[in-house]
């Protein structure tokens, strides 16, 4: 058995009500008790089925339902459970749709890992001093990479400014009619230097890239141990 009792929307009444809402609010309540009394006066007649409890949902259109049984294309549905007096005595959510649960796991799985870096912060440093020195270790170590990979850049375009000088002696840098065809060895150390150049600037852009992500990161752990160590509110 189901009855429809109302239309409308599932937000509640604003705080200060108008004349209107009023109106509506005193509906819909008198509609909920007519529709429990009709329920009651059916157990009556179904004798047993009296002490069942009540369901309601609202359908697509925003239209209350009450009834004994939910139908089966809402039942996935959030729905309030009532007794024969209208109490609430009960509710169940909306069934979470495929792509919720996906966002409630990532959530869930960010937290978890919040957690544990927490208490890796806390175990492992006892003051942001120690986090500071291990920051600066960490910096020491990239820079001196950075700085190994300029100086051998340095070094090699040294060395291709020697090549490029050779090779202008030959064709077609060189306008000489009786210049000759520049000796492979030489075309071969040109490119081998012209690359080694290219991949060595490719490393010092990636260590001043990794110099920034160790700032960062150093400075998020920081910024989180001194709020993890600082005192609650109340405790003040």
């Amino acid at each position: 058995m189901r009855f429809i009792v109302s239309r409308g929307s599932r937000a509640g009444l604003p705080r200060t009500p108008s004349r209107g809402h009023r109106a509506r609010a005193r509906a819909a309540c008198c509609s909920l008790l007519l529709a429990v009394a009709a329920l009651q006066t059916s157990g009556l007649v179904l004798g047993a089925s009296s002490s069942a409890p009540v369901y309601r949902w609202v359908d697509e259109n925003g239209v209350v339902h009450y009834g004994d049984q939910v139908p089966p294309q809402y039942s996935q549905q959030e729905k309030t459970l009532l007794d024969r007096q209208g109490i609430v005595i009960g509710h169940t959510a909306a069934q979470k749709s495929a792509a919720e649960l996906e966002r409630d796991a990532r959530e869930q799985e960010q937290l978890q890992k919040q957690k544990q870096h927490d208490a890796f912060l806390l175990t492992t440093y006892a003051s942001v001093k120690d986090i500071e020195l291990l920051r600066d270790e960490r910096l020491e170590q990239v820079q001196g990479q950075r700085v190994a990979a300029e100086q051998y850049v340095a070094s090699l375009n040294e060395r291709l400014v020697g090549l490029q000088s050779r090779a202008q002696a030959y064709k077609p840098y060189s306008d000489e009619a009786r210049a000759r065809r520049m000796p492979d060895e030489l075309a071969e150390e040109l490119v081998h230097a012209m690359n080694e150049i290219r991949g060595q600037r490719e490393v010092v852009s990636a260590r001043e890239h990794e110099e920034s992500q160790i700032r960062t990161q150093f400075q998020a752990d920081i910024d989180r141990f001194r709020e993890l160590r600082s005192p609650p509110p109340d405790a003040h």
